[in-house]
């Protein structure tokens, strides 16, 4: 190799196309994605109880440690929903700690169903704007279900998903 073309190699290697970016780890990327799935999971949440398919508002996450009116303006809204986005970084990254490895969405499903029983049946008592599930008119009961179990997939196929990805991009680096 000419000494030109060891130049032009050096000078390739050093622009910002030709640069490797920075993976971020798997246990920032299932924060990321709790924190994405927590915001737009309440965000769906809300809407559904604005149109009356359930009677849980985001806002009874605020009931257990708020006092005052301020709850049930815009501010008690957006504050509900960004503390359910934090909660919900907590949560994906109990389920990457405990099921990163496995593939598929039906241990998601298994997982939303586990936070909605949680939130439902042990939690109960901590909110009382959510009715004991005896009480519970069904819309309530199915929509809210449902939005369980639709977060529990989207935490657990994107964390999923992205270990596989992280386990192929390794193994292809080993190849090499």
């Amino acid at each position: 190799m000419s000494e030109e073309n060891k130049e032009k190699s050096k000078e390739n290697k050093e622009l910002e196309q030709n640069k490797t970016e920075e993976q971020l780890s798997l246990a920032a990327l299932s924060a990321i994605i709790g924190l994405c799935g927590g915001l737009f999971w309440s965000l769906i949440g809300y809407v559904a109880y604005l149109f009356s398919f359930t009677k849980v508002s985001p806002r009874a996450v605020l009931e257990p440690i708020a006092v005052g009116d301020w709850k049930n303006t815009w501010l008690g809204l957006v504050i509900s929903i960004v503390l359910l986005s934090v909660l919900s970084m907590g949560a994906a990254l109990l389920y990457y700690a405990a099921f990163r490895r496995f593939k598929g969405m039906w241990l998601g499903m298994a997982y939303g169903l586990l936070l909605f029983g949680v939130i439902f049946f042990i939690l109960n008592p901590l909110f009382p704007s959510i009715r004991p599930i005896r009480e519970i008119d069904g819309y309530t009961w199915v929509t809210s279900a449902c939005l369980y179990i639709l977060y529990g997939v989207f935490i657990g196929y994107s964390i999923s998903y992205e270990a596989n990805d992280l386990r192929v991009k390794e193994k292809q680096e080993v190849s090499q």
